[in-house]
Parts: structure tokens; sequence; C-alpha cells
């Protein structure tokens, strides 16, 4: 049966825009960007079977180009569109946090490192650095690849900040693993960190691990 002849309060699009989008499935959502589905399967029988066929959302959101293409119904055309839509989401996430905004939502700040680093396949070590007020200056990666005490460089990273006159800084880095819970070096590498920005009045504000679902704070485990 097609969507179409569905009862209107449970066609995706329509429950979205009576109840929001925050009332549909994860294949339901997934149903609106597919907008059609294939022969003697809907959008949303052909969602099911994409996320099962993957895993879940998040692997399928990030299946590379061959692996996306090779499930029925999906193509390249597909593939680009999905990309760019979860360009839009990231970019939209950073317009909130531009320079000169203070911050003033730490659920805004978890989202976005969130945004920006779950999704890779290796290690990142980046950095939200602010002003006294602490009001945005710059997010930027710092370092990648598999961090230890030795791979991350806290007289650089105190460079970096006093050439962007920060006055404070968020750092982040994520868990390919999925699991956020900051590791023995992770609490050495920061508390290093710390110690060197301090020396030039620079305030470690947090450092948060970033996994699959879960951000990790360092500020709120007590830690700094």
């Amino acid at each position: 049966m097609s969507i179409r002849d569905w009862p209107e309060g449970e066609r995706p699009r329509e429950k979205l825009l009576t109840l929001g989008p925050e009332a549909l499935s994860d294949a339901e959502l997934l149903a609106i960007f597919l907008r059609v589905g294939v022969a003697g399967r809907s959008a949303v029988d052909l969602a099911r079977d994409l996320l099962t066929r993957f895993g879940g959302l998040r692997q399928l959101l990030e299946a590379d180009h061959a692996a996306f293409c090779a499930a029925r119904g999906m193509g390249t055309a597909k593939f680009a569109q999905l990309q760019a839509t979860l360009e839009l989401s990231r970019r939209h996430l950073a317009s909130q946090l531009s320079r000169g905004d203070a911050l003033t939502s730490p659920g805004l700040v978890r989202a976005f490192l969130s945004s920006q680093l779950r999704h890779l396949g290796h290690e990142e070590f980046a950095a939200l650095f602010l002003d006294s007020q602490h009001r945005v200056i710059r997010f930027e990666t710092l370092f990648r690849g598999t961090l230890d005490s030795a791979s991350v460089y806290p007289r650089e990273v105190a460079r970096r900040a006093l050439e962007l006159g920060a006055g404070a800084v968020i750092f982040a880095h994520n868990h390919p693993s999925g699991v956020a819970e900051p590791s023995d070096a992770d609490r050495r590498i920061t508390e290093r960190l710390r110690e060197a920005l301090g020396l030039f009045e620079v305030r470690v504000l947090d450092h948060f691990v970033v996994g699959d679902g879960e951000v990790v704070s360092f500020a709120e485990r007590g830690w700094l």
C-alpha cells in the first residue's frame, strides 16, 4: 500500500506538520527524506530496510558512497542529497556559535561539538577559543590521530590561544570506538594543558569527550 493510501494522521509528512519532528521515528523521518519507495515497498518500508541493512541511523548517515549506493533504491543523487543535508545541519549549529556570541547554552555547545566530531573514523582534538567574556573567537581542530600524552603539545595550544587573543578555551575530542568514557591519558592531557595555559591566564573551562550518542564533560565530573 502506498503512503498516500494511509490515514492522513499516520503519513510521516502530515504527522510531522501536526505533532512536530520529535514525534516521528527514525524510519518515518528517513521516509520523508526518501520521498518515494520502490516497487512493492513504501518509503517507510524502504527506510526500515535501510536502517536494518546498515545497523542503525548513525551507520546509515555515515556510510561511504559505495556502501550507500549499493543499497536498494539508493544512488549517487540520494547520497549527494544526504551529504548536503548533513552539512546544512552542521553549519546551522555552527551559525549559532558565531564569532562574537557569548556562550549561554551548554546544550548548544555539546550539540555543536558532537556534530563536528562524532562521525569521524579517527581521533581529532579540537578547541573552541573564547575571549575573556566567553564570546566565541574560533573553533579549530588542533591534532589528528591517536591521542596520548606525546601527541598533544601544550606549547602549540598556548601559542595558538595567544595568537587569537583567547581568554578561555573549551577542548573536545572524539572516541571513534563510540565509548565516551575519558581515559587516564585524556585526564593527563587535560591537566598538562590546563597548567600550560594557566601560565598565560587562559582558563580551560571544559573538555568534552564525544562518543556515540554521549558526550562526557570534565567540568561536570568535577575534574576542572
